[in-house]
């Protein structure tokens, strides 16, 4: 069956009331399709006498989820197949505002379910707006790199003043129907069985006068005064340079917000509409896109998603292990219904674990996003042990202990004896070969990897690990479980340090090479920071622990001795107790808050480590730029993740995107280091590769995969 073109339907009431509804499943999405019909409609409306009011909704449970992103990525690849705007403005300008808002008919926008993006525009250009208390409303069109583009940067502020207004724009922070209706947003909350109803009677109302007839874009008593709207601006700027000094979208928004304000609101809708469509063919925006569609690719995996499998219900888990990671993983189980047993080795350890659960929970409540209620019942989901006596009813069970090979082994040995048959037994190693972990486990095919990343709680991704036995069913239901608690997974391969670290210690590596031939650590780190990383290599080994990152160290000396570069830095470092950001010292000092600050005396361990690797400093590498010292510690990146690829540890390279995004914290506004690489190219990567590798040797040397694709001239990410 042929399905039904995205669009609008209008049904008039005995009452006058003509209800337009969105149609597009599964959540209304707009396109130029529903664009035009929705225009259609409303002129229709509008011209028949027996229309007095217009209510505005959704098909199904959602009013809409915003502007359909593939109709925009088809503009940015020149495909567009669709009807589009004949003219700059012309939807935000011409159709919302001088159709829809100046009607002389009112319109109520009946919303519930997700109101985004476009849709959330859609219904501030109505004459008032009824929602349910489960709305999920919000302008997350900053997180693509563009602005609104049917005049939200001009309506909410008005609606909701300035200072919210800016929250939601700049940080896409969204908003449930309850704050919703407390900042004057909607102007009434009511069950979703009463939603099309009441809005038809407010609509009666207002065309009939019995309630005022408000029209969103001209409204003033929500706006600061001028002098005070100049700070809240001011202000906003700095925090938006503060925030993301490498991108120029959240400034342009503060612009046009800026332009309603001092110069009219149909100023500000130009300005907003020639804006949205610079950003939208911007790099930027076209990087944060491929990341989208990465995102949303990432839980089809050959062999496994297309299988017809369906995942088996889990509802209890065990976790083996304490410290940090483990209370992270608890605090995400219960806060999405999981039971979940956990087991330390003796009352200290599991009364410390179970403390960071209730400290996680409670900065939940403390930052808003949980009260007190919600709070109890995640507890109570939490049952501490010191036996594996309840491991017998778990579903799933997660080794996570240090990074210790016999502990693994014994927890797993362990784990069989006392689990279910069907229990799945998972690891949360960060890079332990997953065959030597349960090499001695008989059902071989129920082991699975699941590398949750620290903060196990707040982090998004979830890297599942698959050995060649590991069942696809297992795999199935691990992605379940990452999709109930909210995490974006990423399917791989088994080997040591498998995706992201593997990745992640190419760039410690070359660091540290760079460190002992001459560049200073704290050029190192600043270069990083400076391209858009969060932190650079030796910040970041001070919060991971120089010991942790010696032991993964040791792993990969193992695995791929032919690329490694010994560095004695950290040993020399630890010797001396200087252990990390834990410690007090490590490559920087922290004062008791933990703020760090460069230590002066890290050049005796510098020169140490030089001594010991018998390297002289190179005088030209001391004076390279930062473009090229970030060249020097990603292109490395770039060269594993091709071998990741051709190897089959990972399927997709938009996987490879995603996990140095979401598990490196690799600028997302670059596009992931996959999409980063053919921006610059395959050949100017492998040229840069060979000359370093005459430089400093195997760990420069461009992989084969690299150097065919660069010959070839074909694009690393391409299948």
């Amino acid at each position: 069956m042929e399905k039904k073109m995205a669009r609008t339907e209008m049904e008039v009431g005995a009452d006058g009331v003509a209800v337009i509804t969105i149609i597009n499943p599964p959540i209304n999405c707009l396109s130029f399709d529903v664009m035009w019909s929705l225009k259609a409609n409303f002129e229709e409306a509008i011209r028949r006498d027996d229309v007095k009011a217009i209510v505005l909704t959704g098909q199904g449970p959602n009013f809409s989820g915003g502007f359909d992103i593939a109709a925009f990525e088809d503009l940015q690849g020149g495909n567009n197949g669709q009807k589009p705007e004949p003219k700059v403005g012309y939807f935000a300008i011409d159709v919302v505002t001088d159709i829809f808002e100046a009607a002389r008919k009112p319109s109520v926008a009946a919303i519930t379910g997700l109101v985004i993006g476009g849709g959330l525009e859609l219904s501030m250009a109505c004459h008032g707006r009824i929602s349910t208390a489960a709305a999920q409303i919000a302008l997350p069109e900053l997180t693509l790199g563009f602005i609104t583009g049917l005049g939200g940067t001009q309506r909410l502020p008005r609606l909701v003043g300035l200072p919210k207004a800016l929250e939601m724009l700049l940080l896409s922070k969204g908003i449930g129907g309850e704050e919703a209706y407390k900042l004057g947003l909607v102007d009434a909350i009511v069950s979703p069985d009463e939603l099309v109803e009441t809005a038809r009677h407010w609509a009666l109302d207002i065309a009939e006068s019995r309630k005022p007839w408000t029209k969103s874009l001209y409204r003033t008593d929500k706006l600061e005064p001028p002098e005070k709207a100049r700070e809240v601006l001011k202000s906003a700027r700095v925090e938006a340079r503060k925030r993301s000094p490498n991108v120029q979208f959240p400034s342009l928004c503060i612009d046009v917000i800026e332009e309603g304000i001092v110069s009219g609101p149909r100023a500000g809708l130009w300005k907003e509409s020639t804006t949205f469509l610079e950003l939208l063919f911007t790099d930027t925006c076209k990087n944060l896109v491929h990341l989208l569609f990465a995102q949303r690719a990432t839980t089809k995996v050959p062999g496994i998603t297309d299988s017809g499998l369906k995942p088996r219900k889990i509802a209890t888990v065990g976790i083996v292990g304490g410290g940090l990671t483990s209370s992270g993983i608890a605090t995400a189980l219960i806060l999405n219904n999981y039971q979940v047993i956990l087991k330390e080795e003796d009352e200290n350890l599991l009364e410390s674990t179970i403390g960071r659960v209730k400290d996680n929970l409670q900065n939940c409540v403390n930052e808003g996003k949980l009260n007190d209620e919600k709070c109890e019942t995640a507890l109570s989901l939490l049952t501490g042990v010191l036996d594996y006596e309840r491991f017998k009813d778990v579903d799933m069970a997660i080794e996570s202990a240090s990074e210790n090979l016999h502990l693994k082994q014994q927890i797993f040995a362990d784990l069989e004896k006392h689990c279910s048959p069907n229990c799945i037994l998972a690891s949360n190693t960060s890079t332990i070969d997953l065959n030597l972990i349960g090499g001695e486990t008989k059902s071989q095919d129920r082991i699975v990897g699941a590398h949750f990343f620290g903060p196990a709680h707040d982090m998004p991704l979830l890297e599942i690990i698959q050995t060649q036995k590991t069942s696809p069913q297992a795999v199935v239901d691990l992605l379940d479980v990452a999709e109930k608690i909210h995490k974006t997974p990423i399917v791989v391969r088994n080997c040591t340090g498998f995706a992201v670290n593997r990745m992640l210690f190419a760039h410690t590596q070359a660091a540290l090479l760079l460190v002992d031939h001459g560049l200073d650590v704290y050029k190192i780190d600043h270069a990083c920071t400076k391209f858009g990383l969060p932190m650079g290599p030796f910040r970041a080994a001070d919060l991971v622990g120089l010991g942790a990152a010696g032991a993964s160290g040791i792993q990969y000396l193992q695995s791929y001795p032919e690329r490694v570069y010994k560095s004695m830095l950290m040993s020399v470092m630890i010797e001396d107790k200087r252990e990390g950001e834990a410690s007090g010292k490590g490559f920087y000092k922290y004062d008791e808050k933990r703020n760090a600050s460069p230590d002066p005396e890290i050049i005796k361990y510098v020169e140490k480590s030089r001594n010991m690797a018998s390297v002289t400093p190179n005088p030209q590498l001391m004076e390279i730029p930062d473009e090229d010292i970030v060249e020097m510690l990603l292109f490395p990146v770039i060269n594993e993740a091709c071998r990741i690829l051709d190897e089959g540890i990972a399927v997709k390279a938009t996987d490879l995107d995603i996990a140095t995004v979401m598990g490196m914290g690799f600028p997302a506004y670059r596009g992931g280091i996959m999409f980063w690489a053919d921006s610059l190219g395959a050949n100017y990567i492998c040229e840069k590769l060979e000359e370093w590798s005459k430089l400093y040797g195997n760990l420069f040397k461009p992989c084969s995969y690299l150097t065919d694709r660069a010959a070839k001239g074909i694009l690393l990410s391409s299948p």
